[in-house]
């Protein structure tokens, strides 16, 4: 029988179970990933923030693995840094970098700020100015304000806007430049600084006030003025406590902190304000203030008394009311403290001396005038010695005080000393009961004679007296020093006049020096005490620090091969300008060969004190009779008369006459005839009128002179016009300048 027919299967069920199951696999698998990569992206997120926390101003976000930083980062160093810290965490190449930079701060604009520096050679402008600035108008008008021959223009312009204060500032530094001589300006907008350097402390004080009436108010103004210091013959201190109080009548210094210690110690002792004391040259010693406020303290220890220290001499006044005992302890305390060189001369007045007049009567002469100290017999007698002494000096500061009890002759005495400083630069005349001392320094190697001649005269004699009178060369008019200027104008010419030359672009000297450095060394033996720059110039050729260190090694070459060759370079100093200071164009040749030169500047007025001046010899005497002091006048009048026209003549003269003409002082020629005004007259008018020689000068020289002089000539023309020479000098020069101590009178070639 046959197989039944079995039916297929059925296999759709099965189909969809799998199906089913598949997608609940792919479901499970989708969810299970993106659980995971939510799980990444704030871990990563979590993990970034964490780290970089000090960056408020960072944004952190996530996208899938990677990690994307935001923000603005103040600069690319905080920007670079955070990166970093971010790539440490979930590595650099997961790190999109989406972080902005701020934009850096607009670079500020230079500050427009000049430097004007003027010498007497001419003035130059560096720095930078307004574009808008008439710069020729400006050279222009320093030129015709100031009469400088150069203005350099070393200016640079921009277009930059031009600050509030600027104008005012500029134009007042214009002003300042024009009102110092020697100074260097600085401009900035609203402030003005001037360092200058006066000739004298009065223009010093002149030129600031000028500055200070002319500072706009909106101008800050810094100003350092500086004026040579003074050369103080004697250098002296008096400090006197009295009834009147505790006071400075004379005070000098040496250095700012000598001033200082000495104005200490007299407001310790009482004195009040802010008393003068001038800083000179001169100090016997640098320890000056180590004697000056020992003898201030001396003084307020006994309470009443005086100190006068001239140069190295101390002397200590204490008058009748101080104890003996507090006398001698101040004493032995000074004379203790007192450094070496400086000698103490310790005074104690006695009851039975006091009543007899005043201790003493000082004058003191500078450039200043006089100054007048101590006691005179009355009001009447003082307005004739203040009156004579402004006659003689000008200016008087007098602090005299009236005493009816000083001796007789008294004024007299204070008279004579103060005529008898009239030759005299600087000095002090101390006048006491029998005594008359002068010190000083003078610029005339017969000025203690004169002094002596003076005093004979006004006190007749028997008069005793001290002379310590210092001669000081550079004051002599006979020699003839030449000043400062004149030392650099020299210097300058022997330059120019024999350059020294240099190789090209190097600082060795090119040919012989020789015959340059003996001119320079003939003008040295007389200048050495100044200071003296060395100044080396370039043209423009070439870069500007080249140019300013071969100007310098030029000068410094300079200044060796004058050391190498003898001359006293102590005082001089060697620096380079390079290009900054051109005396002609540098467009053309000759313009450049000016400005690649050697110059010499003078760096102050005053020469260099090496050492302290020797000190002047004391001369002690007695002042002659009238008859005796007459006796000499008319023997050294004629022999002053004839003794220097008889060469002129062809006449023999005996030599020891013609010595005593040339070498006889003229305070011994003059008398009767006061010394003061034989120093004004011609030699003719001031010698004995009576005498045959005063006639040879004066007379018509047909009464003198054998042939061949044309009788006409002869007979009309006066001796000075027919004498030479020494004739010619005696017949029509002042006394003071016809007849001196170790001058020979010049004698001619043929009568």
């Amino acid at each position: 029988m046959a197989n039944p027919k079995r039916s297929a299967p059925r296999r759709g069920p099965v189909v969809l179970a799998s199906l089913v199951a598949l997608a609940a696999a792919g479901g499970l698998s989708l969810w299970g990933a993106t659980a995971a990569a939510d799980f990444v992206e704030q871990r990563a997120a979590r993990d970034v923030s964490a780290v970089l926390a000090d960056y408020d101003w960072i944004t952190v976000g996530t996208d899938g693995l990677q990690v994307q930083l935001g923000g603005v980062a103040p600069d690319e160093v905080q920007r670079f840094r955070a990166r970093a810290r971010a790539e440490s965490v979930v590595g650099a190449g997961r790190v999109i970098d989406d972080i902005q930079v701020a934009a850096a701060a607009a670079l500020a604009t230079p500050d427009f700020e000049i430097e004007l520096l003027r010498n007497d050679e001419g003035i130059s402008i560096i720095g930078l100015v307004p574009a808008s600035l008439d710069r020729k108008g400006l050279v222009d008008r320093l030129k015709r304000q100031t009469g400088a021959a150069q203005v350099s223009d070393l200016m640079e312009s921009a277009d930059y806007p031009v600050p509030e204060a600027w104008e005012d500032a500029f134009a007042f530094g214009l002003k300042a430049a024009e009102l110092a001589r020697r100074a260097k300006v600085s401009v900035a907008a609203g402030r003005v600084s001037v360092r200058a350097i006066t000739d004298s402390p009065r223009e010093k004080v002149a030129l600031e006030a000028a500055l200070a009436r002319a500072r706009p108010a909106t101008v800050t103004l810094t100003a350092d003025i500086t004026a040579p210091r003074p050369v103080i013959a004697p250098f002296t201190l008096r400090f006197v406590k009295d009834a009147a109080g505790p006071r400075f009548d004379a005070c000098a210094a040496d250095t700012e902190a000598a001033r200082d210690r000495i104005l200490d110690a007299g407001r310790a002792a009482g004195v009040a304000g802010d008393p003068p004391c001038p800083l000179g040259l001169g100090a016997p010693s640098p320890r000056w203030a180590d004697a000056a406020v020992p003898a201030i303290r001396a003084v307020e220890s006994m309470g009443a008394g005086s100190v006068t220290i001239s140069d190295t001499q101390v002397a200590l006044f204490a008058p009748a009311e101080v104890e003996s005992a507090r006398f001698d302890e101040a004493a032995g305390r000074l004379e203790a403290a007192l450094p070496p060189a400086f000698d103490l001369t310790a005074q104690h007045e006695q009851p039975d001396a006091a009543a007899k007049g005043p201790a003493e009567f000082v004058a003191v002469v500078d450039h200043g005038g006089v100054s007048l100290r101590g006691r005179i017999t009355d009001d009447r007698m003082r307005e004739a010695v203040e009156s004579i002494a402004r006659a003689r000096f000008g200016h008087v500061d007098s602090a005299l005080r009236s005493d009816d009890s000083v001796p007789g002759g008294w004024t007299l005495r204070a008279i004579a000393a103060i005529e008898a400083m009239g030759g005299l630069e600087r000095g002090t005349a101390t006048v006491t009961p029998d005594l008359v001392r002068v010190s000083g320094v003078s610029g005339s190697q017969t000025a203690s004679d004169m002094v002596a001649a003076r005093l004979a005269q006004r006190l007749g004699p028997g008069a005793r007296y001290e002379l310590a009178i210092r001669y000081d060369q550079r004051m002599d008019p006979l020699l003839g020093l030449p000043s400062g200027v004149e030392c650099v104008d020299r210097l300058n010419a022997a330059m120019r006049e024999s350059e020294i030359g240099f190789e090209p672009n190097k600082s060795l000297i090119a040919g012989d020096p020789g015959p340059t450095l003996a001119r320079l060394a003939e003008t040295m033996t007389l200048c050495a005490d100044f200071r003296i720059e060395v100044g080396g110039h370039t043209d423009s050729q070439g870069s500007a620090g080249f140019n300013a260190e071969l100007s310098r090694s030029r000068a410094q070459a300079v200044l060796t091969a004058m050391k190498e060759a003898g001359i006293d370079t102590a005082n001089l100093t060697a620096k380079g300008y390079g290009e900054s200071r051109p005396v002609a164009e540098n467009d053309t040749d000759a313009g450049r060969e000016a400005n690649r030169r050697i110059e010499f500047t003078l760096l102050s007025d005053e020469p260099v004190m090496t050492r302290a001046p020797s000190p002047a010899a004391l001369v002690k005497g007695v002042t002659d009779s009238a008859e005796a002091v007459a006796a000499r006048a008319r023997a050294a009048a004629q022999a002053a008369a004839t003794a220097a026209i008889g060469p002129a003549l062809g006449v023999p003269t005996d030599p020891a006459l013609a010595l005593t003409a040339a070498t006889e002082p003229a305070a011994l020629a003059v008398a009767p005839v006061a010394p003061a005004h034989a120093g004004t007259l011609p030699a003719a008018a001031a010698v004995l009128p009576d005498r045959l020689a005063i006639l040879a000068a004066t007379g018509p020289a047909a009464a003198l002179l054998p042939p061949p002089v044309d009788p006409a000539a002869a007979a009309t023309l006066p001796a000075a016009a027919a004498l030479v020479e020494a004739a010619t000098e005696t017949a029509t020069l002042p006394a003071a300048g016809a007849v001196q101590l170790n001058r020979p009178q010049p004698r001619p070639e043929t009568p």
